[in-house]
């Protein structure tokens, strides 16, 4: 029975629980009328406009899983190994500065693979194409993508945050728990709190719905928790969240003009300096 629920295990197998239990939770709420007023797009549109069934996407995320828990259950054991004889007890502080060295690892290691895989046609092609299947995102569709790139995206780049940080697997369970959470938050296409979405830092469902539209797909790389590595690296697209008037919210883009250009009294001007405000 210890062996079942040592931590290593739960390590593994906490992570795959949480993303079908949330995944599921969302499913449900997406089915009240209730929900409406919050969709990025209607729910019919998500088998309209996709071009991949959701049984497809079931099966595609349920393998890949499959990869996860092998990769992570070898790490896992070596790194019990590694500290058999070593007090696993850890201070609080000590924790928070471990989750957050895995988070921006993480993050730095997604954002760069996600625009890796844009940027090089054979790659966008070949395999991250496949996630741009789901042209409207929903929840269990948040690891939809070609095995290839969710082994080195997600896989590995988990893996190593988990090295990097030095974190226990104990601490990992939260960590990997709290990245897929994210991650589904991210693709739902519910903007449940319209507000948190202007902030200037923090991922969102609007904010990578932009990059999943038709003209966002060179902007808005950053995956999981923050949207800075965007605004370092040029690659930020800003956006609105509006009221369509059918009881649900749209993310449009806003496409900046240079104010060197237009006259600093001109009505335009002022509207541009408002979005520009809304969005430091």
């Amino acid at each position: 029975m210890e062996l079942l629920l040592s931590d290593e295990v739960l390590a593994v197998l906490v992570p795959i629980v949480v993303y079908w239990a949330y995944c599921g939770l969302h499913a449900t709420l997406g089915q009240s009328m209730y929900m409406d007023k919050y969709r990025l797009h209607p729910s019919s549109h998500e088998d309209s406009k996709n071009r991949v069934s959701k049984r497809q996407v079931i099966s595609n995320v349920l393998k890949q899983q499959l990869v996860q828990v092998a990769m992570v259950a070898m790490v896992m054991m070596f790194k019990v190994k590694e500290e058999s004889a070593i007090s696993t007890k850890t201070s609080y502080l000590k924790l928070a500065c471990q989750i957050a060295v895995a988070m921006v690892w993480f993050d730095v290691w997604q954002y760069a693979c996600h625009r890796i895989m844009h940027t090089s046609r054979f790659l966008y092609r070949n395999l991250h194409s496949w996630h741009h299947r789901l042209v409207v995102p929903y929840s269990f569709g948040a690891l939809y993508g070609h095995p290839v790139e969710g082994f080195v995206a997600d896989t590995i780049g988990g893996t190593a945050a988990f090295l990097v940080s030095g974190m226990s697997p104990r601490a990992s369970i939260f960590f990997f728990s709290l990245c897929t959470v994210k991650v589904i938050d991210n693709h739902c296409g519910l903007s449940l709190l319209p507000n948190w979405d202007r902030l200037s830092f923090w991922n969102s469902a609007a904010y990578h719905d932009v990059h999943h539209q038709l003209r966002g797909g060179k902007y808005n790389y950053s995956q999981l928790f923050f949207v800075v590595w965007d605004r370092i690296f040029g690659t930020y697209m800003p956006f609105l969240i509006e009221d369509k008037g059918e009881g649900m919210l749209q993310a449009p883009l806003v496409i900046y003009l240079d104010m060197q250009d237009v006259h600093l009294n001109s009505p335009i001007s002022h509207i541009i300096k408002a979005q520009q405000h809304m969005h430091l």
